[in-house]
């Protein structure tokens, strides 16, 4: 496997003809007097949905090894997006069972194996762990996209080998922590101490379930800690499926605990607990900043956010116009626009802005659209009825503030969440569609006249996660990348997220960094040690 894998690997790489044909049909649609009539990939979304050959065998609680009910008895529906219909009922945990989860890692990390094996010992059940997941490729993909509604191609040949790779790169890191010996101004041997933190509580989104359950457990386990982690209500599924795989591994009982349940209840619960040495949450701003308060409020426990964007994507006047057009489009539009991340401001310069418009609405409206699991669709259904309510409103909330609605704008089919692909001109930055995070397939084009202007305006955002920008003139890009206040910086590519480059964002997109060596530091303590020297040889 390439030391880097891609997430643009998916998204850069073309559809055969045939299988995107096959998504469209032809009476009725297409272009009529020049205006589009209805969106041709209709069609696709009212097919009899392909079934998975994936079983779903894991609906309960994971604590101490065991897989059990939740304390109260309680399950809750998790949904196919396709169709909204039940795929399975999952165990809800509340307060009671985070308690459990919570009590099994304190024993554990206090009395268990984990933090006293060697690092290598450590190392070795990380890569069995990667090596099952690896084997087991298939079907946690399946059960991604059955749960969340992502191309089965994205799932299968990206992000399970993503997880794959986070995990072994994190093995590898197990046996490379290491503190420092400081020189001091006397007779004193200093020594500093990493020392895994403890019991790390974990929740993670419903956008990339299997991804985000790696970058949160991958750095834990590897720095000797011990977890509790919470799965969004709205995909389950995949992390029970991946931690099954762990312990197959030989991960001992207690070190990787899953309670599946609510935000208000689970969730909190987890974020309050007072013997839970450290939280690291993703999802959006507004939740973020609860759950912060509730850490602030128990133990003072340290908190990771990695929180919701804005992002712009800077089309600069020397850009190759269709290039450009086509890594917008998937900046955008990728994973239904359901990204943190997504390029959602597409700011172009006014020497090409027309020609990028045209061709933007072009490639918006190629693109193949239907049931997940069909080879060849780009885009599946978004997650689930109250996102896909909330994107409906933010578009037309475009349409009454005045932007030029080029395409889309409607749902597509009559069943499950599909959304067309919608593109939106003339954009001004007081509308909503380019204030606020939509987390949908909306792209909103905005125009500018030179760098000054547009660094100002990019910036002019309570977010500061990530931002692309499109040149062939390094000086261009340099003073850009410099001058933007985010996290990531991407020049003429975008959504690279590598094992070992660091992700997080500045300002209201959170704390702390994933990924990376960097992200170590969240789960160690730092100990100095000092110890007097009797007649040392030298200091």
């Amino acid at each position: 496997m390439a030391s880097s894998i891609r997430i643009s690997r998916l998204i850069s790489r073309s559809f055969s003809s045939a299988s995107s044909i096959s998504l469209f049909s032809r009476g009725g649609n297409g272009y009529v007097g020049g205006l589009l009539s209805k969106y041709s990939t209709a069609a696709a979304v009212e097919e009899q949905p392909i079934k998975p050959t994936v079983q779903v065998d894991h609906t309960q609680l994971l604590i101490d090894g065991k897989f059990v009910d939740a304390a109260s008895g309680k399950t809750f529906p998790t949904l196919d997006p396709r169709t909204g219909e039940v795929i399975a009922h999952v165990a809800e945990g509340h307060a009671e069972d985070v308690d459990r989860a919570v009590a099994a890692a304190r024993q554990a990390f206090d009395h268990g194996p984990w933090p006293k094996m060697t690092a290598y010992e450590r190392q070795r059940i990380l890569l069995r762990a990667a090596d099952l997941i690896e084997k087991h490729n298939d079907e946690l993909a399946a059960l991604e996209t059955w749960d969340n509604g992502k191309p089965f191609e994205q799932s299968a040949k990206t992000e399970v080998p993503m997880l794959v790779r986070l995990i072994r790169y994190y093995a590898g890191w197990a046996d490379k922590i290491h503190g420092l010996t400081i020189p001091a101004d006397g007779p004193h041997h200093v020594q500093t101490l990493h020392e895994p933190i403890g019991v790390a509580g974990q929740i993670i989104p419903w956008n990339f379930p299997l991804l985000m359950f790696g970058w949160k457990v991958g750095p834990a386990l590897a720095c000797g800690n011990t977890v509790v982690l919470k799965t969004a209500e709205q995909t389950p599924l995949s992390a029970l499926y991946a931690a099954k795989l762990f312990h197959e591994a030989g991960l001992p009982p207690g070190v990787l605990n899953i309670v599946s349940g609510f935000g208000a209840t689970a969730g909190a619960a987890l974020a309050s607990h007072m013997d839970v040495d450290k939280l690291a949450f993703t999802g959006s701003t507004d939740t973020g900043k609860a759950v912060l308060q509730l850490a602030a409020k128990s133990n003072l426990k340290p908190v990771t956010l990695e929180l919701g964007g804005k992002s712009p994507f800077i089309v600069c006047e020397d850009a190759d116009v269709d290039q450009a057009v086509e890594l917008a489009h998937s900046a955008l539009f990728f994973n239904q626009g359901q990204c943190c991340c997504a390029g959602s401001r597409t700011f172009v310069h006014e020497s090409v802005y027309d020609e990028f418009v045209e061709k933007a609405k072009a490639r918006a409206l190629k693109r193949a659209v239907g049931d997940p699991f069909k080879s060849g669709t780009e885009q599946g259904p978004q997650i689930d009825s109250k996102q896909f309510e909330k994107i409906l409103k933010y578009i037309k909330s475009g349409v009454e503030n005045g932007a030029t609605l080029e395409t889309g704008g409607e749902r597509l089919g009559s069943k499950g969440f599909y959304i067309q692909p919608t593109v939106f001109s003339n954009v001004q930055d007081d509308h909503l569609i380019a204030k606020e995070e939509i987390f949908g397939p909306v792209q909103s084009i905005l125009k500018f006249k030179d760098l000054g202007e547009v660094i100002q305006r990019a910036n002019n955002t309570e977010y500061g996660l990530a931002a692309g920008i499109f040149t062939k003139n390094i000086d261009t890009a340099n003073t850009l990348t410099r001058a933007l206040k985010v996290g990531s910086v991407w020049v003429n590519c975008f959504d690279i997220l590598d094992a070992a480059i660091p992700f997080g964002g500045y300002k209201m997109s959170g704390h702390g960094r994933e990924k990376g060596e960097y992200s170590l530091k969240n789960y160690l303590q730092v100990k100095a040690v000092v110890i007097p020297l009797k007649n040392p040889a030298w200091l």
